[in-house]
């Protein structure tokens, strides 16, 4: 983790929620914080006349409260006109309007998290303009997006998922009923000759046997009907065919897995839903969809059987391999959901990194139906937002290092 860290950029600087005219340097020449007032808020001056803004949230919704003063005196708030203008990373502005409200100006509107963004103050004041600008970044970082990718970071789009709960289901490799053909003279006879022995790859069309008949005494031709590995040959030359066939061809691309469902989820796995197929170890094989419970059960493990269709086309699975596979069951459609993997904690929140260009940046979230595959987001996240669904914790490691702060 520390090599990986080493590679990341230095986070951008964070002020979180306070600012203003900077301190100078301290004795050793490290960069002081911006100037406090007496309510622990940032101070903005301009000659005699100051502004403090502070983010006022005790019991309620964050909001800004300001706090005007003339020459080192309190201000009649209702002689300031104040503006404060707030520009996020994702190009959203917010304006907010003040009212007098005792010593104070309180702002009109909530001050929504994350508390990141660029700030314009504009106060007017016996028709003097007074302005300020300042950065007020808060819980965000920059990396270059190769450095991102390298390090395991994967950006993806919030939008719509399926939430529900995960079954598992464990089953085995069958040949499917489809995959089995037998071959049998067309007359009772001797065998004269055969051309292939178990194992081998036949053609369609392709000579098996020669057979002499018992009743004309003619020698006819044998041809496979399908392609596929001979599976059984049941005879030799001098053997006479009878009833029973003398290839058995099957096609290993043709193949299914039952799995055995327990009775606890009898009643929530059904046929016709979807399953994803996987390797024992959780390598992904296939999707696929649950046929119909076959008649007979797994007596000796007390279990009912469903069947659904392998893709094999290239044979790699066999009859009698064990396979696992995952049902989604009470699912349901939400419109906006995360990768459960990439939430991260924040503070008192639970937050995912959105992502713009080579900057990354907190989304405080709201949170609902939760998988282990996906979240589903009810507040925080606007739709379409990209986000570090894999890797985030780099992200967050990288901000931590910073010693971000949320003072007001």
């Amino acid at each position: 983790m520390t090599r990986i860290l080493a590679t990341l950029l230095a986070v951008i600087p964070l002020a979180a929620c306070g600012g203003g005219a900077e301190k100078p340097a301290g004795e050793h020449g490290e960069a002081a914080g911006p100037e406090k007032g007496q309510h622990n808020g940032r101070m903005l001056r301009d000659g005699d006349f100051a502004l403090e803004m502070t983010v006022f949230e005790d019991g309620v919704p964050p909001m800004f409260r300001v706090f005007p003063t003339m020459g080192g005196e309190k201000l009649d708030p209702a002689k300031v006109d104040l503006t404060v203008t707030l520009r996020r990373l994702d190009g959203e502005v917010n304006v907010f309007k003040f009212k007098p409200n005792g010593e104070m100006l309180d702002g009109q509107g909530t001050v929504v998290e994350p508390h990141s963004f660029d700030v314009e103050v504009v106060a007017v004041v016996a028709g003097k303009r007074h302005q300020w600008k300042y950065a007020n970044p808060e819980g965000q970082t920059k990396i270059p997006a190769e450095t991102a990718r390298a390090n395991g970071v994967v950006i993806e789009t919030a939008g719509p998922a399926v939430i529900g709960e995960t079954r598992e289901l464990y089953g085995t490799v069958q040949l499917a009923s489809t995959g089995r053909s037998e071959i049998r003279g067309q007359f009772p006879g001797r065998v004269v000759s055969v051309t292939k022995a178990v194992g081998d790859y036949v053609q369609r069309g392709q000579l098996l046997a020669r057979i002499e008949s018992g009743e004309s005494l003619q020698v006819y031709p044998v041809y496979s009907t399908v392609s596929g590995v001979v599976a059984e040959r049941n005879g030799n030359p001098g053997d006479v065919t009878f009833d029973r066939p003398l290839y058995v061809i099957t096609d290993p691309a043709q193949t299914t897995v039952v799995f055995n469902v327990f009775p606890r989820d009898l009643a929530l796995v059904r046929p016709g839903q979807r399953v994803s197929v996987e390797t024992m170890d959780g390598q992904a094989v296939a999707g696929a969809r649950l046929g119909d419970y076959l008649p007979e059960g797994n007596a000796a493990a007390g279990t009912a059987l469903l069947r659904a269709i392998l893709p094999n086309p290239g044979g790699r699975f066999r009859p009698g391999m064990a396979l696992r596979g995952k049902v989604t069951v009470n699912a349901v459609t939400v419109p906006l959901a995360v990768r459960t993997e990439a939430l991260q904690p924040f503070r008192d929140f639970t937050v995912v990194y959105a992502n713009f260009g080579d900057k990354y940046e907190v989304r405080m979230l709201e949170l609902g139906r939760k998988s282990p595959e996906w979240t589903e987001v009810l507040g925080g996240l606007k739709p379409g937002t990209r986000y570090a669904a894999k890797g985030s914790f780099l992200i967050r490691a990288d901000i931590e290092k910073s010693g971000a702060s949320h003072d007001h």
